[in-house]
């Protein structure tokens, strides 16, 4: 059998500015679906060339499992010291943050300065070193690498959304250790099965949130340990577009149901910041440990069907479609 050899190609080949030719080729959705698969988030764009304080941060994306900012500073060339203070800069004027550094190379003080920088910050701000190589076989098509060269504390790739520890076990309630352990265990079923679905990090809470590709809804698995239930919920997030969103999705409730193959219980909740639509499974009680793999596989099973069913519907929606009653309901 005859093989190829790999050839790296120089970036400045393809890519001759940053501004003009690199930011961009990363700002369409299949290139920051790639970015995104490296550093374990789904990632919407939301804005190029994004003015925070003096500067213009290259690309602006939200992470559609949580909805928080990220932003995505660019380089074809080796890092400086004027593009980390830039950094620098964006953390202070954006509360909650993932900022994401992409060079041709990082040297040695600039890789240590993000390490430093995920030792010494809050859980809500984190930062990624993200080298960027080009490579081709023979005549083949060029395609990117992304390699991940500094990351936040104790991040796994695919679980993200927060780089925080979670707190000893001996500090949690009876009830929280519970939570975290079918979380746990719930990620390890997915992993086993490869889903399409990304889990953030386990945490002792009654809720793990997902990523439909918008920043505009999620569906969350929730567990009641006081009532033995377990549901599904979309969370359709606070915004202008949100009733229409919720009215929208609505007015197909008899195809959405028929798809999902169960009734489901919608809550417009004009008097709260979200709307959201539920599947619940009264027969599911998450004390019962004997009963987590059932429960885990009902899980996953529907929410990778929300994923089908409301991903497309809620992305090619035109919010204009809906205008409110009179009485303004």
């Amino acid at each position: 059998m005859s093989l190829g050899r790999l050839e790296k190609v120089e970036l400045r080949d393809v890519w001759k500015t940053e501004a003009q030719d690199f930011t961009p080729w990363l700002a369409k959705e299949d290139n920051l679906a790639l970015l995104g698969n490296t550093i374990g988030l789904d990632l919407e764009l939301e804005a190029v060339e994004k003015n925070v304080g003096a500067f213009r941060a290259d690309i602006l994306c939200k992470d559609t499992a949580t909805n928080a900012w990220v932003l995505v500073e660019n380089q074809v060339e080796r890092t400086d010291h004027t593009h980390l203070g830039q950094l620098l800069t964006y953390a202070a004027g954006l509360n909650t943050v993932t900022i994401v550094w992409i060079a041709k190379r990082f040297t040695d003080e600039h890789r240590a300065a993000l390490d430093w920088l995920n030792e010494v910050t809050g859980d809500d701000i984190n930062f990624f070193g993200i080298e960027i190589e080009l490579w081709r076989i023979g005549e083949s098509a060029i395609a990117p690498k992304f390699n991940m060269v500094s990351k936040p504390n104790e991040w796994t790739k695919g679980k993200g959304g927060t780089s925080a520890v979670v707190s000893s076990e001996k500090e949690l309630s009876p009830t929280r250790k519970l939570q975290l352990e079918f979380w746990q265990l719930f990620r390890e079923y997915m992993e086993d099965n490869s889903s399409i679905m990304r889990p953030q990090k386990p945490n002792p809470c009654h809720w793990m949130n997902f990523s439909i590709g918008t920043s505009k809804a999620f569906p969350a698995a929730l567990l009641n340990m006081q009532s033995g239930l377990i549901s599904i919920s979309l969370q359709i997030n606070k915004g202008e577009d949100r009733f229409a969103i919720f009215n929208l999705l609505k007015q197909d409730k008899v195809a959405i149901e028929e798809e999902m193959g169960a009734a489901l219980d919608w809550e417009e909740k004009p008097e709260n910041k979200c709307s959201y639509v539920f599947l619940r499974n009264p027969q599911l009680d998450p004390k019962k440990k004997n009963d987590w793999p059932m429960q885990h596989q009902w899980l996953l099973e529907n929410l990778e069907t929300f994923h089908a069913v409301f991903s497309s519907r809620i992305r090619d929606m035109d919010t204009g479609d809906w205008q409110p009653d009179d009485d303004g309901e």
